[in-house]
């Protein structure tokens, strides 16, 4: 339990103490007062006074415990969109590289655990399918063709889990399904893929 949750639960604890305390006051003092017609309406405005004050702390704790988690979820979003922009950041310098070296696959390294920080399960599970193509590509420590083709299919498929994990709600939100989303991911991936063929037509590294 978080410290304004803490401090909210003693409010709501004292609040409740006082309405009660106070109905039993009330009643012990009701025959007391008579002498004093003004007392009552003294003791009313007092109790009113102090449950107003618990009860605005209360809406103030919880105002303040929102927009803290509010500003957590802002930082953490930005520190996902930071390590996936470093991730394809490392693929494109890779797929431009003539020669991959042992430095490149100890900063995929680097990569692999900053991503297990904050990604999301489904990108963590096909984020290990683009693992497995990059790993079969640089047995000779470049890429070909192919290779190119495989790696570039598998990290359109890892930009749909990023695009979810990232800004899911608000696909949810359009009039585009999940499936036609992804669909149209793939399509991008495949007119660029054929857009390479007729820059190298010869299909060579």
């Amino acid at each position: 339990m978080s410290r304004i949750q803490k401090q909210t639960l003693l409010y709501m604890v004292l609040t409740a103490v006082i309405f009660v305390g106070g109905y039993f006051f009330l009643r012990a003092a009701y025959h007391l007062s008579e002498p004093t017609p003004f007392t009552q309406e003294i003791i009313l405005i007092v109790l009113g006074t102090i449950a107003t004050v618990l009860i605005t702390a209360i809406l103030l704790n919880k105002q303040t415990e929102v927009e803290l988690t509010k500003e957590q979820n802002i930082k953490f979003i930005e520190l996902k969109s930071s390590i996936y922009l470093d991730l394809f950041n490392y693929l494109e310098k890779m797929l431009q590289h003539p020669e991959i070296s042992e430095r490149d696959v100890v900063e995929l390294q680097f990569l692999t655990h900053k991503l297990a920080i904050s990604a999301s399960p489904d990108v963590l599970n096909q984020y290990q399918n683009l693992l497995k193509v990059f790993s079969r590509s640089i047995g000779d420590h470049h890429f070909d063709y192919r290779e190119r083709t495989d790696l570039h299919q598998a990290l359109a498929q890892l930009t749909v889990q990023i695009r979810r994990d990232l800004i899911g709600d608000l696909d949810l939100e359009s009039h585009f399904s999940r499936r036609e989303i992804e669909r149209q991911v793939m399509e991008n991936n495949a007119t660029t893929s054929r857009t390479y063929d007729q820059y190298h037509p010869s299909k060579e590294g």
